[in-house]
């Protein structure tokens, strides 16, 4: 695979017409595309942007979330101290984007609202082993690919985004976005004494069939809206 900086139309080839860029993206993304089983539809990011408020609440969810789970996995299993300092590093970055997504819902005016999960999450989930520490190594492989989806979507929406603010925020986000995924992978490695290649690919697959099948609700990581 050849590694390139991404200076080029992020998104799908089936998706909106682009707005031109404010500044090239310069995070190398290709790790992220060939990890993932496909790309953001023209018809998500043209709901995302007909509703930015959905959008913005539910990745704000996603970040304290992410943290949680994090915080979590440092007690609960004794991993090496190299990958135990990657999740106390995760746990801040999460809860800093936590705190900047609240911080731009209330420069654009925007209340706090209920907002219900999606399907996304518990779509992997119910595929995860019931034993351990097989149950681990999927949660964490399902991490990999909340993490990967979470940049792969950024990066599309900071393309056609017309809230040049909200654009440069998801350009900033994608440098720590896109090694996320590969340290949910690296604590799932470490958890088998067995490559973990082929529930990698199985949960690629679930994955995509995720994104891409219809969705009734609208959320970041939500599918096809139906």
């Amino acid at each position: 695979m050849h590694s390139e900086l991404i200076d080029s139309p992020l998104v799908a080839e089936d998706s909106i017409d682009v707005i031109q860029l404010r500044a090239p993206i310069k995070v190398d993304l290709s790790a992220i595309y060939a990890f993932l089983g496909n790309r953001t539809s023209k018809a998500w990011l043209q709901a995302a942007l007909n509703n930015l408020p959905i959008i913005i609440q539910d990745h704000a969810n996603c970040e304290k979330k992410a943290a949680g789970t994090a915080m979590n996995l440092m007690f609960r299993y004794e991993f090496s101290e190299d990958l135990q300092r990657k999740l106390a590093q995760l746990v801040r970055e999460e809860m800093l984007h936590y705190e900047q997504v609240l911080g731009i819902m209330n420069e654009r005016g925007q209340d706090w609202q209920n907002l219900s999960a999606g399907r996304y999450a518990k779509g992997m989930l119910k595929h995860k082993r019931t034993y351990e520490p097989a149950a681990m190594i999927d949660v964490l492989i399902i991490g990999a690919f909340i993490e990967a989806r979470s940049c792969e979507r950024f990066a599309a929406l900071s393309e056609v985004i017309d809230d040049e603010r909200l654009a440069k925020y998801y350009r900033y986000l994608l440098k720590s976005e896109s090694r996320h995924f590969e340290d949910y992978l690296k604590l799932a490695q470490s958890l088998s004494s067995d490559a973990i290649d082929a529930r990698v690919a199985f949960f690629r697959e679930v994955e995509a069939e995720l994104i891409a099948s219809p969705d009734t609700e609208l959320r970041f990581h939500s599918g096809t809206p139906a």
